[in-house]
């Protein structure tokens, strides 16, 4: 097979852990007006495609601004808006349900492909879209009247489940219906975070025109908790907007939230199914914490360590030793308190590194947070330029092979590392190649 072949096949191997991750889950994509008219749009319609196959469960919310603008425009009226918000009179209320209606029968029409040679080959997708959201009249603020612009009022999330349990994929304008009949015109970013909190979802994806939130200094913010996002000082206007529903999303429930570019061909499928994700995640806080160690760690690391180095699986490290080397550890901390460590130490020039002393404490073992340090150190090992990682264990060699570690031997280890390999406890060793 030749070189191009078999990396698609690694490629394929690697996203197995993802598509299995995300199979059975709920997600929430917002796409604006922009995100619509943009030549890349017919990629994300295939990439949707795509995960309805893998058994995502897609509610897709879109906008249509700039193309109420357009047909505004056409017809010879002006838009208002007010703090953000377009003030809809009835006048411009029939162009927006023109706007509105005309893009999601295009996107309904995108959905329903089934050309043969193109990525929708064989695709037989159901597309719902409905009364799913109640709305109710802005009404009159600062002395101004909104007229028919409104606001989430609820979401009928009981009828939304019911479709995506059938595995229909969800389509929802941004107009909502009142018990009286009205139509009213809402805020995209309001409809998608609304959606999202009630019906669970496990993600909100926001499609933004850059490739994700950048800071004062042009660079892209890679991930912010809840409670920094007010913080966060965002210039672009735009981008401030999705950072807003994505921190009201999570607050409401949601616990992760992406915002990645519309533009970028890879960008969605990158986010799902790498590693490194794409864009910039806002995620609910943690509440425990993960850092490096300091010195004032030495007596929490210690106290997790020292019974399973009484009971031989761990190498016995003195104070001294664990001082001069506490740089190298990570901690998960709760309440003040550590309950979970382990450490990295670089072979710079082999192009790896040791991971070792993984611990958690006995009270919160179960709760995948050896995992969560171990991605963090490879993460590290990324940053530092590192392609492997490697163990050394005595009693813990399936969970590292549940880890993607591959069973070596002791000759593959670093020189350095060789000399101090204790033939007596005979560990075995394991390499994880980082991709």
């Amino acid at each position: 097979m030749t070189t191009p072949g078999r990396d698609y096949i690694r490629w394929l191997r690697n996203t197995a852990p993802y598509i299995n991750a995300h199979r059975g889950k709920t997600f929430v994509l917002m796409l604006g007006g922009d995100a619509a008219r943009h030549e890349n749009f017919p990629n994300i319609i295939h990439d949707l495609a795509l995960l309805n196959s893998l058994g995502v469960r897609l509610v897709v919310v879109h906008g249509a601004r700039p193309q109420i603008d357009e047909r505004l425009q056409q017809a010879g009226l002006s838009s208002s808006f007010h703090n953000g918000l377009r003030i809809t009179d009835s006048a411009a209320l029939e162009h927006v349900k023109d706007a509105a209606g005309s893009l999601r029968s295009q996107i309904e029409a995108l959905l329903s492909m089934g050309l043969p040679n193109s990525p929708m080959q064989g695709s037989r997708m159901r597309v719902c879209s409905g009364n799913f959201v109640t709305a109710k009249p802005i009404g009159v603020r600062d002395g101004i009247d909104f007229h028919h612009t409104g606001e989430v009022r609820r979401i009928d999330s009981t009828g939304i489940q019911q479709q995506l349990q059938d595995g229909s994929i969800v389509l929802q304008s941004p107009l909502g219906y009142s018990p009286t009949g009205e139509i009213f015109s809402l805020a995209l970013e309001d409809v998608a975070m609304h959606c999202a909190a009630a019906i669970g979802a496990d993600k909100l994806v926001l499609f933004g025109a850059a490739e994700g939130l950048l800071d004062a200094d042009g660079e892209l913010v890679r991930q912010c908790s809840v409670g920094a996002a007010s913080e966060l000082s965002i210039p672009d206007a735009d981008q401030a907007a999705l950072l807003d529903a994505a921190r009201r999303a999570c607050l409401g429930g949601v616990k992760r939230c992406q915002i990645v570019s519309y533009q970028d061909d890879c960008a969605l499928l990158q986010e799902l199914f790498t590693h490194d994700g794409s864009g910039t995640l806002i995620a609910e806080d943690e509440y425990e914490l993960l850092r490096t160690a300091s010195i004032d760690d030495v007596g929490g690391i210690l106290e997790l360590i020292q019974p399973l180095e009484q009971e031989g699986v761990l190498v016995k490290r003195s104070r001294e030793l664990l001082e001069s080397e506490i740089g190298q550890f990570r901690l998960l901390e709760r309440d003040g308190r550590t309950i979970a460590c382990a450490a990295l130490y670089p072979f710079s020039e082999d192009g790896c590194g040791e991971i070792a002393c993984i611990v958690s404490h006995p009270d919160y073992r179960g709760g995948e947070r050896g995992q969560r340090l171990l991605v963090a150190l490879e993460n590290e090992a990324r940053r530092l330029g590192l392609a492997r990682v490697f163990v050394l264990t005595t009693q813990t060699a399936h969970w590292f092979l549940e880890q993607g570690f591959v069973e070596s031997t002791p000759d593959s280890l670093p020189s350095a590392r060789q000399s101090l390999y204790n033939l007596q406890r005979n560990s075995k060793v394991f390499f994880k190649t980082l991709q």
